[in-house]
């Protein structure tokens, strides 16, 4: 499996995409008028303490204030965040009034994004990430990425990173992904840049007045370095010249054995058109997603859930019923794992597979969903079939949806989907003409409405409009408006 990312920037917006096997599987966008705050660390204000819902609003400078929740508070903090518990002592069940109080200052960190009308998510529990580690301070123990599977390197790793711990310093530690192969020499190298890197933030956590920023996170073109280059990945280019530069830079200090995979594309054809990335994400938009086989999925996402449904389409099989359904699902369910990084859908998923009566393929067709996921970046929880013959699945949410990010509600449905008909709105002129009858003492009734109304008022309602001229003895003369949606319309007495 080949991987290359691709950087596009432009002044105000850096997009980031993640091709395999030439297939767009993920997006990132980051835009300078709404940067993520995932990551970032902030001296922070209580503002209220909610004992009913376990929780505390924190002041940390953002428009919306940020919600604390009591099981977020995984340490009690102390003026820069360290634990102030005694050595190896156990949480207890502490209120969120016996953790936080109205007016107190509290080092903090974005978990989540600020999604619709909800605030920032945060934490109180600080972590920082470099290439290979990421320092937990107040902690002491130390954790290996659960997509480290040979249990030899993971005892390695945790045997090494113990005692580079012991004698660099204090916290615990997250050993990442990318820290599979990893020598002792570069474990320690970036363990003492974390240390160095917390030691300067605490001693500007001081300084910092309650609201403001204390960390932010790298820029996304810096980010998906960090993060993103792994063993498959055999290219990143980028689209401009001066971020190729500080990539680069970034990259010989901090990634040495990946600055050698980055280059600066200079062509005159945009970088995500030679890629057919626009293409992808203009159809990662769309409800409808068609398979190869013919069939076809429908993504739906809500405020409270994401669903999605599989269809055969106009596949038909050659042989049984039941293995084209198999089929289908098996080809749907690898759609399915894609879809959710490219679009970037979190939170409750519910699957409504085509119906199957085999049990084994039951199984198979989880097991393909699950194996799909496993290069997701995001974790994600997936249950079994369920009686109704849904799967049911959670996938974690820290950043708006490409939808979310990219449009808006529709301003015509309102973001319902749908608008009245023209037939059903010329229906409701019909009533509110009766009403102001009824009502006023006018000579006559001008309707405004957008042309299909009109046109249908003029043609199929025509003879309606006649009887309800003469039911209520006044002339109707009507108006088409072109900047009226078809659901708007006004009636003005004359």
């Amino acid at each position: 499996m080949s991987e290359e990312i691709l950087i596009n920037v432009t002044p105000r917006e850096t997009r980031v995409a993640v091709v395999e096997n030439g297939v767009l599987q993920e997006v990132f966008i980051e835009r300078a008028s709404r940067r993520g705050l995932v990551g970032n660390i902030y001296k922070g204000r209580v503002r209220r303490v909610l004992p009913g819902m376990q929780a505390a609003f924190v002041d940390i400078g953002l428009e919306r204030a940020a919600f604390l929740h009591a099981s977020d508070i995984r340490s009690l903090p102390g003026e820069n965040g360290e634990d102030l518990r005694p050595e190896g002592g156990e949480r207890r069940g502490e209120a969120i009034t016996e953790l936080v109080a109205e007016g107190q200052e509290l080092l903090v960190q974005v978990i989540k994004d600020p999604l619709g009308g909800k605030g920032a998510r945060l934490t109180t529990h600080i972590t920082i990430p470099s290439r290979y580690l990421v320092l937990m301070p107040g902690a002491a123990n130390v954790g290996i990425s659960t997509k480290i599977e040979d249990e030899a390197e993971r005892q390695r790793l945790r045997e090494t990173v113990t005692r580079l711990a012991a004698a660099c310093g204090a916290g615990g530690y997250i050993v990442r992904t990318a820290a599979e192969g990893a020598s002792e020499e570069a474990l320690r190298a970036d363990m003492l840049y974390l240390q160095r890197l917390w030691g300067s933030l605490r001693e500007r956590a001081v300084r910092t007045a309650a609201g403001g920023i204390v960390y932010e996170e790298l820029p996304l073109a810096l980010r998906a370095l960090r993060d993103l280059i792994g063993g498959a990945v055999e290219k990143v280019r980028i689209d401009s010249r001066e971020t190729y530069r500080r990539a680069l830079a970034f990259a010989q200090e901090f990634i040495p054995e990946a600055a050698g995979l980055i280059e600066h594309y200079p062509g005159e054809r945009p970088i995500f058109d030679l890629y057919g990335v626009e293409d992808e994400i203009q159809r990662a938009l769309e409800r409808k997603v068609p398979l190869k086989s013919g069939g076809y999925l429908i993504i739906d996402q809500t405020e409270a859930m994401t669903t999605i449904d599989v269809n055969t389409g106009a596949y038909v099989g050659h042989r049984t019923l039941e293995e084209t359904i198999f089929k289908t699902n098996l080809e749907a369910a690898q759609a399915i794992a894609r879809q959710l990084r490219l679009r970037n859908l979190g939170g409750i998923i519910i699957i409504d597979f085509i119906d199957m009566q085999d049990e084994e393929h039951k199984r198979q067709v989880l097991r393909a969903l699950e194996r799909s996921l496993e290069k997701d970046h995001a974790r994600s929880q997936i249950s079994e079939v369920s009686p109704l013959g849904l799967v049911q699945m959670t996938r974690k949410r820290t950043r708006e949806s490409l939808e979310h990010v990219l449009c808006e509600p529709c301003p015509t449905c309102g973001g319902r989907g749908s608008v009245k008909t023209a037939e059903t709105v010329c229906y409701e002129i019909f009533r509110e003409i009766i009403r102001e009858a009824r009502q006023y003492d006018a000579r006559s009734f001008l309707v405004l409405a957008s042309q299909e109304v009109v046109d249908r008022l003029l043609d199929e309602e025509s003879a309606s409009v006649a009887e309800l001229e003469a039911f209520i003895g006044r002339p109707i003369k009507l108006q088409a408006e072109a900047l009226y949606t078809q659901e708007q319309f006004d009636v003005v007495l004359m």
